[in-house]
């Protein structure tokens, strides 16, 4: 037995033992898990190890069996993936006496085990919850990759991870650097993704080394986390410091010269002080020609255990992502065309796309007595990034492309700050768990923009369909033919323009050169704009135990979100003016203010333990630029959430299968205002009005289990239907222009067709299998597949488009691919290969119709790991 002390089980505060109270009723065995301050001790495991059965302790650290039969039995008590302690109880004619399990142990009776299988979750409090509450008395579908499903995947990016949750689908990848999710139709964009439970940035492929889970709460959040899209919140939770010795080193190796050495080492610094450092460098090619990767991440934390009741974690992270910017293989005519090779490169060879991010986290966990705790969170984020290249590759029906350069420059600060207090208490025989929160956000961002000194000032040049030249005026950096890069022909150089027309001064030459461009135009600054934004919010939650069976959740939260105007900088004058907020009479609309009420409402009922059935109703806030006809801003639009569920466990909690429906309206979508209320036409498009509707419909399934000793699976199925249900009509518009009247027509965008980047169907199956005894114990096997359904990319379709018989769409086939994996572990080492995409199936993420990325190849990678 391995000698240590426990971090994990530190923080529930077993200092100094646990103690199992027991009572012997003919019904079974009845007990309660508490600490040695008499805390109770939530979410432990406790197993009867004979018969394979298990239970969890629920907020009060209470457990039961029912009807043992008579017999010796040994207990096994385990606390987030530990075994706490074990003995052996006899029960005679169905009861059993009173069992004082570890009592006042020491550390050397606590034995570390590793964290195993894919255990259920409906019985654990989730912290993304915020409110100490177990899952399966949450009104919401709830979703935890855990580390045992990341370690097995040899999971490198937060994508691959997600692959495992269903109902969330990378919508896009645009540039290779920003990986886009949606979830239940609506992108999770940048305010939708937290880690340690305050936001952080997505930009640059969140780093998976450290994360001990990915947990999801689906649907609407808006309650607990503010301005928040509806489709899902993701909270990546990070390994902790441990008051033991120990850690890891490993090496990751894959094709196309992937390397990625990692160290995790964590420990004791003194009795009250344990640390955590992570560390891995990643340096990699891809099968995407000139596309290479660098990137380092660190990873310290420290944990301060001031008492029993008060702990402080200390944790910081940064991630240098140098990477090749890479727009895929663009489209053709507006369309994917395969005769485009999977490898080839179309963006300058000298493209870079540079960014650093940083997390900074101090947690204040204070325990008051058993039913109050205080959770106090500050927290920092900074995300710079550094892009030069061509990332706009729309090709015309020849092949021919323009390819235009971009230089851009980001900069961004957040601070948020959050205070929850939770807590329990009685109305007579009515039990309450109470959270009450406040949080705060300042963000602040500066983005440049630069002059590019293109000296050639080559022409766009495209092709009739007779094949003959159309100029364009405007400059760029080159063309090219992306069915051929080498034999391509610039035949437009500077002097043979006049006026920047397409009109030639001189005899087109028939060749001007060949191949492609390698030189780096120089920039200059132009502009720097700083945009500050601020956001508040006060939260209240109770879940109200009517009985054991019935329970109610119920909230409300009150959201203020302002943004001042913009600041921009111009280089050339050195002034600084505001970016003012205008009507159509250049009047001063002021800064933009949002406020908004979110409530949720949920039944729960429970007519088992292993089962619990839930209604819930909740809404969310979107923002909307633009304003009314009285040229007041736009406030932001309710979007309301309707979802019923069921959550069961089987088999003792060695099966849980989990099923959700949802309804999501937003009745208030915002339009253009075609009509005035004097009856004239209104021409301005950036007055609005709440007349449009849309819908979103779908159903999840979510499978996980440890069905037999070393048999672990996971597996799920979604479907979602995400569409514009009504829209402005086709509609002339009249203007005065110079005196005469122009008739224009506008509408909104086609009903009833699903909206670009969802995806209909989603599904995911992971099943691994180690085997537990014999010669060759040790030995693991694991297949996973994912598939994505039909998705459309391009843009959605007005109208207009469709009358007229014009279709912006691109219909994204569906596509499946497979992992097969194999490893062995002995004593410290272990190693683990996969060979992904076993398939070698074919597609893309596409962001509109000028990002499209194909998925990689058939590929493999192994990872060596000892642990010490």
């Amino acid at each position: 037995m391995k000698k240590s002390f426990l971090g994990l089980v530190l923080s529930l505060g077993l200092v100094g033992g646990v103690q199992l109270e027991g009572v012997a009723q003919h019904s079974g065995i009845h007990g309660k898990l508490k600490n040695k301050s008499g805390i109770p001790i939530e979410a432990a495991t406790i197993t009867v190890k004979e018969l394979g059965q298990s239970t969890a302790t629920d907020r009060n650290g209470a457990f039961f069996f029912r009807t043992l039969p008579d017999g010796i039995y040994t207990i096994v008590v385990k606390s987030m993936g530990n075994v706490i302690d074990e003995e052996r109880v006899k029960v005679v004619n169905g009861a059993s006496h009173l069992v004082n399990l570890v009592g006042n142990s020491t550390d050397s009776k606590l034995e570390q085990v590793d964290i195993r299988g894919y255990n259920s979750h409906n019985n654990k409090t989730v912290s993304i919850g915020k409110a100490g509450i177990v899952d399966k008395d949450l009104p919401q579908s709830v979703q935890i990759i855990n580390e045992q499903v990341i370690k097995d995947q040899q999971v490198n990016r937060l994508s691959d991870a997600l692959k495992n949750a269903n109902g969330i689908a990378m919508g896009a990848n645009r540039g290779g650097v920003n990986e886009n999710f949606y979830a239940r139709g609506y992108s999770l964009g940048a305010n939708n993704i937290f880690k340690n439970g305050a936001r952080t940035n997505n930009g640059g492929s969140i780093e998976a080394s450290t994360l001990e889970s990915v947990e999801i709460l689906k649907g609407s959040a808006a309650l607990l986390y503010g301005g928040v899209s509806g489709g899902a919140v993701v909270n990546l939770v990070t390994k902790k410091p441990k008051f033991e010795y120990g850690g890891e080193a490993s090496m990751r190796v894959g094709s196309y010269d992937f390397y990625k050495p990692t160290v995790d080492v964590y420990g004791p610094i003194s009795d009250k002080v344990a640390f955590r450092v992570i560390g891995t460098y990643e340096k990699s090619g891809s099968f995407r020609d000139y596309v290479n990767s660098n990137r380092l991440y660190v990873n310290p934390s420290l944990l301060y255990k001031i008492n029993d009741r008060t702990e402080l974690n200390f944790v910081f992270d940064y991630l240098k992502s140098d990477y090749t910017p890479d727009f895929g293989i663009g489209s053709v005519d507006g369309k994917l065309n395969k005769e485009v090779g999977r490898h080839t490169f179309l963006n300058t060879p000298w493209a870079f796309n540079k960014t650093n991010s940083t997390n900074g986290q101090i947690n204040l966990n204070h325990q008051f007595n058993d039913d109050w705790k205080l959770n106090v969170i500050a927290s920092y984020q900074g995300y710079d990034r550094d892009y030069y290249g061509s990332d706009r590759i729309q090709a015309d029906v020849n092949g021919m492309a323009p390819r235009n350069l971009t230089r851009s420059k980001s900069e961004e600060l957040t601070f948020n700050q959050q205070l929850n207090l939770t807590g329990n208490l009685r109305t007579g025989t009515i039990k309450h768990k109470i959270l009450v929160g406040a949080d705060a956000d300042q963000s602040n961002t500066k983005a440049y923009a630069y002059n590019i000194d293109n000296a050639l000032n080559i022409r766009t040049v495209t092709y009739d369909k007779n094949g003959l030249p159309i100029i364009a005026p405007g400059s760029v950096y080159d063309n090219i033919n992306i069915f051929d890069i080498g034999s391509t022909i610039y035949p437009f150089i500077p002097g043979h323009f006049e006026n920047n027309l397409a009109i030639p001064k001189v005899p087109i030459p028939e060749v001007t050169k060949t191949g492609v461009r390698t030189d780096m135009p120089a920039v200059d600054y132009l502009t720097r704009t700083t945009t500050n934004v601020y956001r508040y919010g006060v939260f209240f939650q109770d879940l109200i135990e009517v009985t054991e069976k019935f329970k109610v959740l119920a909230g409300l939260r009150y959201t203020y979100q302002r943004t001042p105007y913009a600041e921009k900088y111009t280089y050339a004058t050195g002034e600084t003016e505001e970016v003012k907020n205008l009507d159509i009479n250049k009047n001063e609309l002021g800064a933009k203010v949002d406020q908004a009420w979110s409530p949720k409402f949920g039944l729960i009922y429970q007519p088992i333990p292993t089962s619990s059935i839930y209604v819930t109703y909740a809404n969310n806030f979107t923002s909307n630029a633009g304003y009314d006809v009285n040229y007041k801003p736009m406030a932001p639009s309710t979007i309301d959430q309707y979802e019923a569920g069921v959550k069961n466990d089987f088999f003792h909690g060695r099966l849980t299968a989990n099923v959700s429906v949802y309804r999501i309206n937003n009745n208030k979508f915002a339009q253009q205002l075609l009509l005035k209320p004097d009856g004239t036409d209104n021409g301005d498009t950036n007055m609005k009005e709440f007349t449009g509707k849309t819908s979103s419909d779908g159903v999840e399934i979510d499978v996980t289990g440890s069905i037999l000793p070393g048999l672990d699976l996971l597996a799920g199925y979604s479907y979602n239907y995400m569409r514009y249900t009504e829209t402005n009509p086709i509609t002339e518009i009249s203007t005065i222009v110079n005196g005469s009247t122009k008739i224009t027509e506008v509408s909104g965008s086609e009903e009833n067709s699903r909206l670009v980047g969802t995806t209909a169907h989603t599904a995911n199956g992971t099943i691994f299998y180690t085997l537990q005894n014999g010669g060759v114990k040790g030995l693991k096997f694991g297949v996973s597949a994912f598939y994505t359904g039909r998705r459309n990319a391009g843009w959605n379709n007005s109208k207009i488009n469709v009358r007229d018989g014009v279709d912006r769409l691109i219909s994204v086939s569906p596509f499946t691919t497979v992992d097969l994996s194999a490893g062995y572990s002995l004593k410290k080492w272990s190693v683990l290969a996969k060979i992904s995409n076993v398939n070698n199936a074919f597609n893309y993420y596409i962001h509109e119709n000028y990002s499209v990325n194909p998925i990689p190849p058939r590929s493999f990678m192994t990872t060596l790991t000892y642990r010490f």
